[in-house]
């Protein structure tokens, strides 16, 4: 054997073949040869997706022993799924957990799922092709992907709405049930017992979880579910899911003297509609929300809302984080304290314990 041949074979045989030598040998980018290898082909021609895995036969690349590698000793990236970015709330939590995340020496890759199964995936691809230490989901949705998810060794936690099945996963964030519970105790103690609810999509674990615990409490002092109207339209934008909605309590020859909406972005919309009819926000109809919106003390002093402050969001998901990493994880869900905040017309009463 000549010796330049020797050589090269030992340079073969004594060097890891790495990612960017599969992408030069063929021939396309190191991000679009990491997207191949882990799955993710929607995006590459044919014929790029048969070089990349030539290369891969050819080089004799292992990516699985890599990818663990960096898992457990390099890999600083987190990725923040988050439901809807254009939501204030969503947004004010994802800058608690990157400020967090910083302070403790990672890199938060934020993505905006938009609410679509899809997309969901999409991102949790891109996560483990990335390599990412852990995933944290700012408002789950049901998706092909996620079930999966969750035994492929990534950190995956749920932030301020749980998983959608509710079932063997990490959270923090609100109670939501309480939070219903409370919101009941807030309006029944200050006589508030005609009362309407507008809501999205059930669907998705908050909103249920909410409602759920609104009607029960409401049940207990005598006021049964079907007594209570709903009004709600299809739409994944709130602002119009709460205008259109607001029509239906308008139009009853009897109007609740209080609307319950399940988010604050539905009560921003059904709030727009009242004052295009002219109803006073404090007089004629009192709203009230969930989340306690960041924009609510400068543009919606007249809505009450109970939630989370985000600035509690990023520490308490960091140090879950940390304890799962460090196999201590919560056995229980970590509920973060919430608290009301209420226009100047609502006099609050202590809550009955």
């Amino acid at each position: 054997m000549p010796p330049s041949q020797r050589r090269q074979q030992k340079h073969a045989t004594t060097n890891r073949v790495s990612l960017a030598m599969v992408a030069a040998h063929a021939n396309v980018s190191t991000a679009t040869a990491s997207r191949i290898i882990n799955g993710i082909t929607n995006k590459a021609s044919e014929q790029t997706i048969i070089q990349v895995k030539k290369a891969v036969e050819e080089l004799g690349y292992r990516p699985a022993s890599i990818g663990r590698a960096l898992r457990c000793q390099e890999s600083r990236m987190v990725g923040v799924l988050a439901a809807s970015l254009a939501n204030p709330t969503m947004s004010a939590i994802a800058s608690s957990i990157e400020w967090a995340l910083r302070d403790e020496g990672y890199i938060m890759s934020l993505c905006d799922t938009h609410e679509e199964a899809d997309i969901q995936d999409e991102y949790l691809r891109e996560m483990q092709s990335q390599l990412a230490r852990a995933v944290v989901i700012i408002g789950a949705v049901q998706s092909e992907l996620l079930s999966d998810y969750r035994h492929n060794g990534t950190t995956l936690l749920f932030v301020n709405r749980p998983a959608p099945d509710q079932k063997n996963s990490h959270y923090v964030g609100i109670n939501n049930y309480q939070a219903g519970v409370d919101v009941a105790n807030t309006l029944l103690q200050n006589g508030k017992r005609h009362i309407g609810i507008i809501h999205a999509s059930l669907e998705f674990t908050a909103a249920a979880e909410r409602r759920r615990g609104l009607l029960d409490r409401l049940y207990e002092e005598g006021i049964h579910p079907k007594d209570i109207p709903h009004a709600h339209a299809e739409g994944r934008n709130h602002l119009e899911v709460g205008y259109k909605s607001m029509q239906t309590f308008l139009e009853m020859p009897k109007r609740p003297d209080v609307i319950v909406c399940l988010s604050d972005m539905l009560a921003y919309g059904a709030y727009r509609l009242t004052q295009e009819v002219g109803l006073d926000p404090f007089e004629d109809i009192t709203f009230f929300g969930f989340d306690d919106n960041p924009l609510n003390p400068w543009v919606a002093g007249w809505l009450n809302s109970v939630g989370v402050p985000a600035s509690a969001y990023g520490p308490a998901t960091v140090a879950t984080l940390k304890a799962i990493w460090n196999q201590s994880p919560p056995t229980e869900p970590v509920y973060l304290p919430h608290q009301f905040r209420l226009n100047k017309a609502f006099f609050l009463l202590p809550l009955k314990k």
